[in-house]
């Protein structure tokens, strides 16, 4: 599909229509860093050029805006399983990989240290056409994250997904919060990669609810008339129904220095989904009633259908600031409650939310506990240095993702 095409609602939508349930895609990018400064650098082209020798990553690796980053893709899955089959033996080659090209791998929202202002953005047609519109703004986004696809068949279950998906983004950017120290300082906040993606990113963070696919439509058509976009790729929310796959992306979410945290991680985003498009064909989400019993409903169920439309913009923007500042360590609010709570308690509600998905997907995970922001600052404070805090944490990020020998 062209760019012309993936912004055209007709045939975008016919991908819906055509789209499989629950397939997923799973995608994790990793900062390029130099093994004795542990500094990023500028390597994304010389390793790109190694693993276009290995038949599995020739296919699987992608560069994200600056060269001392690179992305690896699990491509389409049948099953939530066969996603993370597929994406541990990329990950093996990735980090198999990485010593030969005298780099090593880092997973985490943002460096701890290395300046912006020292980084080049890659030179390819879709980023120079970033850099060109978006100056500063592009030239500062050095962060990595971790984004998941699945596909949801049906173009206004999508929407509908999309939508209810918006209140519960503040809870797994919480859970998965991993950048607190920028620029050689603790910033105080648990995701400073929100603060600077989300944030200043045009067509960023979590909009508001299109209701169905024809406001959506409407709206990204208006969109390409006006000029604001030329290709689907331009639309950078946090959920968003990617025109070309047939699937709702989940992309609020900092990188994961653990594998098996980004696993655990990748679940949940994944369970959340698919209960949500159970939910909406068992309930749909046309009002209270339609949940089975009003206010008792958003009680029991303040993530699915029972919580009647979707959220308002203002009650997300609350928890959202929440999650950015606190991660797990706060609260949020329970709007159909009216009540703030535990953000770890609120965390382990959608864990018994998404039981009927995950076992319908055969994820198996447990609920969140920690972010590893927290861990991060604990390094800090036993090490003494945020220097030292990091090369742990790469450490624990070559053996999480592919085993490995300590960061030398």
């Amino acid at each position: 599909m062209s760019d012309a095409d993936g912004i055209n609602p007709g045939k975008v939508r016919e991908v819906f229509e055509s789209s499989r349930d629950f397939t997923v895609g799973l995608e994790e990018e990793f900062a390029l860093l130099d093994p004795e400064t542990l500094d990023l650098v500028p390597e994304f082209e010389r390793f790109e050029a190694a693993a276009l020798r290995d038949p599995v990553l020739a296919d699987s690796i992608a560069g994200e805006l600056i060269s001392s980053e690179i992305e690896i893709r699990s491509g389409r899955a049948e099953s939530f399983g066969d996603a993370v089959e597929r994406q541990a033996e990329r990950r093996a080659r990735l980090f198999g990989l990485a010593p030969t090209v005298g780099v090593e791998l880092g997973a985490m929202g943002v460096h701890p240290w290395a300046s912006y202002l020292d980084q080049q953005i890659i030179d390819t047609p879709h980023y120079r056409r970033v850099r060109d519109e978006l100056r500063w703004v592009a030239q500062r986004n050095n962060t990595w994250s971790l984004h998941l696809h699945m596909g949801i068949r049906g173009a206004d279950r999508a929407i509908a997904v999309c939508d209810h998906l918006r209140g519960v983004l503040p809870l797994l950017l919480a859970i998965s919060a991993n950048s607190p120290w920028l620029d050689g300082h603790d910033t105080g906040l648990a995701s400073v990669r929100t603060q600077i993606f989300t944030r200043t990113f045009p067509r960023c963070g979590i909009p508001e609810a299109f209701g169905d696919w024809e406001g959506y439509a409407r709206f990204v058509e208006l969109l390409a008339r006006t000029g604001s976009i030329v290709e689907p790729t331009q639309l950078w929310w946090s959920v968003r129904p990617h025109h070309l796959f047939g699937t709702v992306e989940v992309r609020i979410c900092d990188a994961q220095s653990d594998g098996g945290d980004s696993t655990a991680l990748a679940g949940l985003i994944a369970a959340t989904i698919a209960q949500l498009a159970l939910d909406y064909d068992r309930f749909g989400y046309a009002s209270d009633e339609a949940a089975g019993g009003g206010a008792a409903a958003r009680r029991a169920a303040p993530f699915g259908p029972g919580a009647g439309s979707p959220p308002r913009g203002r009650e997300i923007e609350e928890n959202l600031w929440r999650a950015i500042r606190y991660g797990v360590g706060g609260e949020m609010i329970d709007f159909s409650r009216g009540e703030a709570e535990p953000t770890l308690r609120m965390a382990e509600r959608l864990f018994e939310w998404t039981e009927p998905a995950r076992e319908l997907l055969g994820i198996e995970t447990e609920p969140p506990r920690a972010s590893g922001a927290e861990a991060f600052r604990a390094l800090v404070a036993e090490t003494g240095s945020v220097r030292e805090a990091y090369r742990e944490t790469l450490e624990r990020t070559r053996l999480g993702y592919a085993g490995g020998a300590p960061v030398s």
